[in-house]
């Protein structure tokens, strides 16, 4: 097939679009911009929901963005088993339009938060994980004002034991977040949410390392193999 085309929506306030459609081009995708007041997904094999604060993060982080045109055909095409990656703001809006569960709360402490985080891989088979290994550790940056994912005992006894988490905090939790959650993936594993920010960790010239490109080379080769 051609190469894989990855969407890539800019909401108001998105600042890492442009660095997410950079990681998609350096895994061999072809980046697609979306636009939030558009109806039109484009025909896209996949896409990607990009950190920032969408909205000004007005209400609660990603409250607002849950209701842009282009959501609604996000996820009806998420629930068909469209590819998505949610990183940051992007993660906040996939919780407040229920493809994922649980919500982002402010950090513990209320610090906005910015440093090289160590993570541990413990499910390497979504569809944006297959180039990990369960149990790998990365190091990626974190940065976010947002970040302590919260959920009831029932869901997080539910994710744990489907093995719908994808990645916890090793050696320190940068936010608060429960059971030291840094992503989380749905039911199907097509839907995946991440509060770290593995598009600034594609190129070892700009990034703390080159761990971050996994998510994105893993989509790339699920999607040229299908």
């Amino acid at each position: 097939m051609d190469a894989a085309r990855v969407g890539i929506i800019t909401f108001p306030g998105s600042l890492d679009d442009k660095d997410a459609a950079r990681a998609v081009r350096v895994a061999g995708a072809e980046p697609v911009p979306l636009w939030h007041g558009d109806h039109d997904l484009r025909g896209v094999d996949a896409v990607v929901l990009p950190g920032g604060f969408s909205y000004g993060d007005y209400l609660r982080a990603g409250a607002i963005a849950r209701f842009a045109p282009l959501m609604t055909e996000l996820a009806a095409a998420a629930d068909a088993g469209l590819p998505v990656l949610g990183i940051c703001n992007g993660f906040q809006v996939l919780c407040e339009s229920h493809l994922l569960p649980g919500a982002l709360l402010p950090n513990a402490g209320l610090h906005f938060v910015c440093r090289d985080q160590r993570l541990r891989v413990e499910n390497a088979e979504t569809a944006w994980t297959t180039e990990y290994r369960e149990g790998q550790e990365i190091v990626i940056p974190v940065k976010n004002r947002d970040g302590r994912y919260t959920a009831d005992r029932e869901t997080l006894a539910e994710l744990a034991d489907s093995g719908r988490i994808v990645a916890r905090y090793v050696d320190l939790n940068p936010n608060g977040s429960l059971d030291d959650i840094a992503g989380i993936c749905n039911e199907a594993g097509n839907v995946v949410g991440l509060m770290p920010h593995p598009e600034h960790a594609v190129e070892s010239l700009t990034g703390p390392s080159t761990d971050g490109l996994g998510f994105f080379t893993s989509i790339v080769k699920r999607l040229v193999n299908a």
